[in-house]
């Protein structure tokens, strides 16, 4: 809360990667999220932003072959974010 009792939002930069960001059709977002509130983790953001219509079986977690890394290192879904942080949503890569 600020000195007039409002509570301060806490930003987080998002970034999404190939497939993902073809199917969302942004490539990058900064999102505010209440500070103090309840703890915001990569895989909560995923369902604010509504980037699969199937939700995650369990809370936490990610859909399958679905990679996110946090201030650019690999992470897990529910990795505890701070005000500031990039998060960044990977697809399943393919090669050969």
């Amino acid at each position: 809360m600020n000195s007039q009792g409002a509570t301060v939002a806490a930003k987080v930069h998002v970034r999404l990667f190939a497939a993902l960001r073809e199917r969302a059709g942004w490539a990058e977002r900064s999102l505010s999220f209440p500070s103090g509130g309840v703890e915001q983790t990569p895989a909560g953001l995923w369902r604010q932003l509504g980037l699969d219509p199937s939700p995650p079986a369990e809370t936490g977690h990610l859909p399958a072959g679905i990679r996110v890394a946090v201030n650019h290192a690999f992470a897990a879904p529910d990795t505890p974010l701070a005000p500031g942080d990039e998060v960044a949503f990977l697809p399943p890569i393919t090669g050969g």
